[in-house]
């Protein structure tokens, strides 16, 4: 893919140096000022001369009305000067402020262009590869340029930081996995959007602390818009370590899936066959079975690491134990007999 631009007309293209071409100076000091310099000017001379001739006149009254007027026009001829000074030197700085910032922005383009020109030199010389999609790649380096322009420094250093970040993390997934402390919902809810044909998760979150906050449910509803939007497959696998948690609430958990057109079942450990017991809990979602997140967790269930593993070995492995549970578990059908069974007869699941 060629990335030469068109050629343009020669009589719209700015000559260089003219006013108004990329990186051309300011006007020249000895052109003389614009009409509203001008302007400008004079109206904060008149006003200074009018503070002047009034402080003159009350300090000083027996100079008269000749040394206090020429006091005031002399104060009103500095004003006036200072003031044609200052916007000379303030227009400068912003041009030269304007040319630092393009300059960089061309620096960033031309070093992402140079980085994406190899990249297609290596794949043309390895055709089994595929090509990666990097269209859009020289406007995100133009914008973080443009999000270092001046400003506040600490708003320069959090760009910078955030830019770090986001850089080391990509340069780790070159050897197909990465991964950050905590439990990463941009992670999760960026994947979710990324996905083009299925989602498969499997969660031993049950109690609802999670379903109920406010992740939970910026996550849902990125799952439904995959589903309506690019008719993503989406199924959730829940994991109970026995039956005591099959109750009221574990269903109008199930029903709440349901409602975003989530595929749910049930699975009981406690009741699998021993080969699907003796296996890893924690909770995973593989997204177009090509990338697993993961999360690990400590003794008291909580999330204190993500996982991003794009090897296909471990991805395979984690959508064969995926099937082999969905496969074992249950429906919510099935799940609302076992809690009528178990409540005798007396169903009374909450519908409100």
């Amino acid at each position: 893919m060629s990335t030469a631009q068109s050629p343009q007309p020669e009589d719209t293209a700015p000559s260089p140096g003219a006013p108004g071409a990329p990186g051309a100076p300011g006007r020249p000091w000895t052109q003389p000022p614009d009409r509203a310099e001008w302007t400008r000017g004079i109206l904060t001379g008149l006003t200074a001369g009018l503070v002047v001739w009034g402080v003159a006149a009350l300090l000083s009254p027996e100079d008269g009305a000749l040394r206090q007027l020429a006091a005031a026009a002399l104060g009103a001829a500095a004003t006036v000067a200072v003031s044609l000074l200052l916007a000379r030197v303030r227009e400068h700085h912003e041009q030269a402020l304007r040319t630092g910032l393009a300059q960089h922005t061309d620096d960033i383009r031309r070093l992402v262009e140079s980085r994406l020109a190899q990249q297609t030199l290596r794949s043309e010389s390895c055709p089994t590869l595929d090509r990666i999609r990097t269209e859009g790649v020289p406007e995100l380096a133009e914008r973080f340029a443009k999000a270092l322009s001046p400003g506040p420094p600490i708003l320069q250093t959090f760009v910078r930081l955030e830019m770090q970040r986001v850089f080391a993390h990509t340069a780790a997934l070159t050897s197909t996995s990465t991964e950050c402390p905590g439990e990463n919902h941009d992670w999760l809810l960026t994947l979710t959007h990324a996905a083009e044909r299925s989602i498969s998760a499997v969660s031993t979150s049950l109690d609802g602390e999670f379903w109920n906050s406010e992740p939970a449910s910026r996550y849902l509803s990125a799952q439904r818009r995959a589903i309506e939007a690019h008719g993503v497959s989406v199924r959730r696998l829940f994991l109970a370590e026995d039956a005591q948690a099959l109750d009221d609430r574990l269903l109008r958990l199930c029903d709440e899936q349901q409602a975003h057109r989530i595929e749910v079942r049930l699975a009981v450990m406690s009741e699998l066959p021993p080969h699907l017991r003796r296996v890893n809990t924690q909770d995973f979602v593989v997204y177009d079975e090509k990338v697993s997140l993961e999360f690990d967790q400590d003794l008291s269930d909580l999330n204190v690491r993500t996982r991003l593993i794009a090897r296909q070995d471990h991805v395979q492995d984690q959508m064969r134990r995926f099937r082999e549970w969905w496969d074992a578990g249950m429906s919510v059908r099935e799940l609302e007999q076992r809690v009528d069974d178990r409540e005798d007869g007396a169903w009374t699941v909450d519908r409100t």
